[in-house]
C-alpha cells in the first residue's frame, strides 16, 4: 500500500472504533430485550480491538491490552458471573436466581428489567471480549 492509503486507512480506523465499541457495550447491555447479550457483544468490541491492531501493529494493541491485563480481565469476567450466580444460593435459592434474592426484575420490554441478565451479559462481553482478543495475539506470535 501507498503511504498516502495507509494513512487514510489509520485516520478512519481511529474514528470508527469508537463507535464500534460503543454499538458493542450496546448489544451487551440490552441483550436481554432483544437479540445480542454478552456473547455478541463481546464479540463486537473484540473486532474492534483486532481491527485496531491489524491496521496500527500488534505491538501496539499489545500495549494498550498486555497479556497480563487481559488474563485479569478474563479471570474478572468469569468471576463476576460465577459470584452473581452464587448470591442465590448464599441466601439459600437456587444459582442464578433472580426473584428469591430479591433483585427486582423492572418492568419487561424497558432497559432496567431482567434481573441478573444485564449484569450477567456484561461479564460474559468482558470475558468473551478479552478471549478473543487474546487468541488473536497468540496466533499473530505464532507467525
Amino acid at each position: 500500500m501507498r503511504m498516502q492509503e495507509i494513512l487514510i486507512l489509520k485516520i478512519v480506523v481511529r474514528f470508527i472504533i469508537p463507535f464500534i465499541q460503543v454499538y458493542g457495550f450496546y448489544v451487551i447491555t440490552a441483550g436481554h430485550l432483544s437479540p445480542g447479550g454478552g456473547f455478541a457483544g463481546g464479540t463486537i468490541v473484540a473486532a474492534s480491538m483486532v481491527l485496531y491492531a491489524l491496521t496500527f501493529d500488534a505491538s501496539q494493541g499489545l500495549e494498550k491490552l498486555s497479556h497480563e491485563r487481559a488474563s485479569l480481565f478474563e479471570s474478572l469476567g468469569a468471576i463476576w458471573y460465577v459470584a452473581l450466580g452464587l448470591l442465590g444460593v448464599l441466601v439459600g435459592g437456587n444459582f442464578l436466581t433472580n426473584g428469591q434474592i430479591g433483585i427486582p426484575l423492572g418492568t419487561p420490554g424497558y432497559l432496567i428489567s431482567g434481573g441478573l441478565i444485564p449484569l450477567l451479559s456484561f461479564g460474559i462481553g468482558i470475558k468473551v471480549a478479552v478471549t478473543v482478543v487474546s487468541l488473536y495475539y497468540s496466533l499473530v506470535e505464532e507467525d
